[in-house]
């Protein structure tokens, strides 16, 4: 399985054993992608606490490794300033040009009408709408420019990948300002699909339906499990195989999409 052998990718919000964003590292590199990774454990303590681990990322690097892939990452908090472009140089630095971009990292705090106010409101665009597309941007000018420095009549081209949550599926009540900023990728991912079609750069978003990724509860996995027909529940390498389809080469002609591959869901 060498699709991505020689490719270098971002893949942002990759901080815990059990997670989404591990997921799509092992399955990237399993393909032969290079590997730069953020996380941010202080996020995850307060979100995870079970499942938050400040040295883990290290030792998950050495396991990348072991499929003969470089990797490199960082901890990195996307609703910092000038962070899109810090991680890019960063990334570049250590392995060399990126044209994979999967946005995973996110912001939840559940809170309904009674809760939600101005500061989380903040906290959830700052991360899911302004550090997204903000990323997304600046990997795609970094790609502009370096194939207007080329000489080479060839384009390179890119892939940008992003999760949402299956927001416009249904309501997703006590949810609020999650729900509207995920919702506001999908927006995204359209129209910046069409403006970076010209570049051969693809967007599209993929949404896993619910995952188990660490945070159900037994009651939760029991509510869950009759609403999926295929029997079972969404693991985080459902979600990653799709991934790693959209970052090859074999996807060149899908773009804009929002993919929900839920499982029947």
């Amino acid at each position: 399985m060498t699709r991505l052998q020689g490719k270098i990718a971002i893949v942002t919000g990759a901080s815990r054993q059990g997670g989404i964003g591990a997921a799509i590292c092992r399955a990237l590199a399993k393909e032969g992608a290079s590997l730069f990774f953020t996380h941010l454990y202080d996020y995850d303590k307060e979100i995870n606490p079970n499942d938050a681990d400040e040295n883990w990322p290290s030792f998950f690097a050495g396991e990348l490794r072991q499929l003969g892939v470089q990797v490199a990452h960082m901890k990195l908090d996307l609703a910092e300033p000038n962070s899109a472009s810090y991680l890019l140089d960063e990334a570049r630095k250590a392995l060399g040009l990126p044209t994979i971009l999967v946005n995973n990292a996110t912001y939840s705090v559940d809170a309904d009408f009674r809760q939600l106010n101005e500061s989380l409101i903040d906290a959830h665009c700052a991360v899911n709408i302004r550090g997204t597309f903000m990323l997304s941007a600046e990997f795609a000018r970094m790609l502009e420019a370096e194939n207007n420095a080329r000489s080479s009549n060839s384009v390179l081209g890119g892939r940008i990948i992003n999760l949402t949550s299956g927001q416009g599926k249904g309501p997703m009540p006590g949810n609020l300002a999650y729900a509207a900023t995920k919702g506001a990728i999908s927006v995204f991912t359209e129209s910046l699909a069409a403006e970076l079609a010209p570049l051969h750069i693809t967007v599209n978003a993929v949404d896993p339906g619910p995952t188990d990724s660490g945070w159900m509860s037994e009651e939760a996995k029991n509510a869950l499990l009759p609403r999926f027909p295929m029997g079972r529940i969404g693991l985080p390498e459902d979600a990653a195989r799709l991934i790693a389809f959209l970052a090859s080469d074999d996807s060149e002609w899908i773009t804009g999409q929002i993919i929900h591959s839920r499982g029947g869901f």
